[in-house]
């Protein structure tokens, strides 16, 4: 049985941004009869922007960067802030071995107060996976505010949206 871990770049809870995350992780993982499991900043603590390595890195921090090197596919979101994912979410990407997603399929979302935010996603998300060498699934997820209902529920149309990226994801990890 494969795993699929989901890790979202959000500082607060409750958070569109991890809800966003869980959704395509909880389908992807129902479809492909895998287990899965969601982080996001908040889980790494504040010792994360303070950690500049693994060798002397928390528990709780390392806990998940060995989820993310080990997984069998990745989700991988954040919210936009000045056109570009969190520091702090490329900050626990820094650390990781630059072999550590080599073909590994990741699946990136994002979400934002504004749509010219969407371009986040093509000129430095994918960038940053390339980089690792990992499986860049095709499509992607967007969400604004608007996409959210009470309790930070996707609305039908968002999820429809992450049931066509599941789709392409799962098609990938097949």
């Amino acid at each position: 049985m494969g795993t699929i871990v989901g890790i979202s770049g959000n500082f607060s809870r409750p958070s569109k941004t991890r809800k966003l995350v869980e959704t395509i992780v909880e389908a992807a993982a129902t479809e492909l009869g895998w287990e899965s499991q969601v982080f996001d900043l908040v889980d790494a603590g504040p010792p994360l922007g303070a950690t500049f390595g693994r060798k002397n890195a928390p528990s709780e921090i390392d806990r998940i960067w060995t989820a993310i090197e080990t997984c069998d596919a990745l989700v991988v979101g954040s919210p936009v802030y000045k056109a570009s994912y969190t520091g702090l979410l490329k900050h626990l990407f820094d650390i990781i071995d630059m072999n550590a997603l080599r073909g590994r399929p990741v699946l990136v979302a994002a979400t934002a107060k504004a749509p010219s935010h969407e371009l986040m996603i093509d000129h430095q998300f994918r960038p940053l996976f390339a980089f690792f060498r990992a499986i860049v699934v095709p499509g992607s997820v967007f969400a604004l505010d608007q996409d959210f209902g009470p309790e930070n529920e996707p609305t039908e149309g968002l999820r429809q949206r992450i049931a066509s990226a599941v789709g392409t994801l799962v098609a990938v990890v097949r």
